[in-house]
């Protein structure tokens, strides 16, 4: 079993700090409070879907295409959206 190299550690990259702060403050300008909150519970369970929506919703803001604050049932109609559907299925027995 090898230890790895303190060389081979990734180290924090000051750029990507600063892009985080960066998609933070638009997302707190673009989200009211109770959809950030949504979005910041969704991230625990669900880290690949809440940076799509966070991608569409930045992109959205940049383009204009925002006409004002996301509130928490429209973040969720964004949400149902996004999502793959379920598929179901039916298992006969024989």
């Amino acid at each position: 079993m090898s230890f790895p190299e303190p060389n081979d550690i990734p180290q924090d990259n000051p750029v990507n700090h600063e892009q985080a702060a960066q998609k933070e403050q638009v997302l707190k300008q673009i989200l009211t409070p109770e959809a950030r909150m949504r979005l910041n519970n969704i991230k625990m369970v669900k880290p690949e879907l809440s940076d799509l929506v966070e991608q569409y919703l930045i992109g959205m803001a940049t383009q204009g295409k925002m006409p004002g604050q996301i509130n928490d049932d429209q973040l969720k109609q964004i949400l149902l959206s996004t999502q793959q559907p379920k598929r179901s299925f039916k298992i006969n027995r024989v």
